[in-house]
């Protein structure tokens, strides 16, 4: 299998991101892997997309460290043009929302150029119409209202502050489009004085989300994996962690990226029950792998572009989910070859 997968940049990868974890197992496979940044492609007269990539060697690690390391060292030697119409899978791994203010022209290339793959028959995960539908947070209001906090989304700042007021003076306010905890705030009753500065902060550069605020969150969330619209287990152990938010400050994020801590998840009967109702529409857009931020019986974001964590994961529960998630990609791949009318993952996604 000839694996390309595409990144912010290379050189920011971490050693414990999921996307290194799936390159280092989908390499310890016996697959063929590229790592390509999204400034790399070109759509070229003849119709074909190329793209300028980091090959990946193909000696075999236990560890992201290592594999990483050996990654960037081969990396000296520079990147190789590869066609992305001779790759069998196709994942675009990287975070929209790390480019929205400095590379705006980033945001969406991987998804459009990843369109042009799928056309010429590469399997791409995730699929890159759920991936547009996903650059932001209304993909949420596509799924059950039931699983879903309270939400107003706008632009105007005296609708936000009725929404808090009814809401007793407790919300959450976030951009429409982010990720990583960025310009999350948590509005509480006396924060009247500072109540314009927040709106502000979330205002700047497009629509923002006023929400509910679910009073468990002070616990942190957990994050579930989703794999073809199912949540995630090998071994009986379901891919997830347990989010637990910085102590003694104010900060309510629950992201890694902005310093909660991973802790075991205990996995509850709530939990898979609303995982549950999110599977119909996952598998519809076509959606490989996704992970999904818990708290008690509702969803707070789901995460179809790069969901992080599974290193963690793996830590915790014993078991090799990057590997199966691997074995998954291949299954597919032999389904499709036997079923060549089923092209996209939303097909294949269905069969599964």
């Amino acid at each position: 299998m000839r694996m390309g997968i595409i990144v912010n940049d290379l050189f920011t990868e971490e050693d414990d991101y999921t996307t290194t974890a799936l390159a280092m197992a989908a390499v310890n496979r016996g697959h063929e892997v590229w790592y390509i940044d999204v400034d790399a492609f070109a759509l070229r007269p003849d119709d074909h997309t190329y793209a300028h990539a980091w090959a990946v060697p193909d000696t075999r690690h236990r560890s992201g460290h290592a594999f990483l390391e050996d990654v960037r060292k081969h990396a000296q030697d520079g990147r190789t043009e590869i066609d992305l119409h001779a790759l069998d899978v196709l994942m675009p791994r990287n975070d929209p929302s790390l480019d929205a203010l400095s590379r705006p022209w980033a945001r969406a290339a991987a998804i459009n150029f990843s369109r042009l793959a799928l056309r010429a028959g590469v399997l791409v995960l995730n699929d890159p119409d759920g991936l547009d539908l996903g650059l932001n947070k209304l993909y949420m209001q596509y799924f059950p209202a039931d699983i879903r906090p309270r939400t107003l989304i706008t632009r105007d700042k005296r609708e936000a502050k009725d929404f808090i007021a009814a809401e007793g003076g407790y919300a959450i306010l976030k951009p429409l489009a982010g990720s990583g905890g960025r310009s999350v705030f948590l509005v509480q009753p006396w924060d009247t004085p500072n109540i314009n500065q927040m709106l502000d902060a979330v205002a700047r550069d497009n629509y923002f989300i006023v929400q509910q605020y679910l009073k468990d969150a002070v616990h942190g969330d957990t994050r579930l994996f989703m794999l073809n619209g199912r949540p995630f287990q090998v071994q009986g152990r379901y891919a997830a962690i347990h989010r637990q938010r910085r102590t003694g400050d104010a900060d309510i994020r629950s992201n890694l990226t902005a310093g909660a801590r991973p802790l075991r998840a205990e996995v509850t009967e709530t939990m898979l029950a609303v995982a549950e109702q999110t599977g119909p529409r996952l598998r519809r857009d076509g959606i490989f792998l996704a992970g999904l931020d818990i708290v008690g019986d509702k969803i707070m974001e789901i995460n179809v572009q790069s969901p992080g964590g599974l290193p963690s994961a793996e830590a915790f529960e014993g078991v090799p989910f990057a590997s199966e998630i691997v074995r998954a990609v291949e299954r597919k791949l032999t389904h499709r070859a036997q079923h060549p009318t089923m092209t996209g993952n939303a097909e294949l996604a269905a069969w599964e």
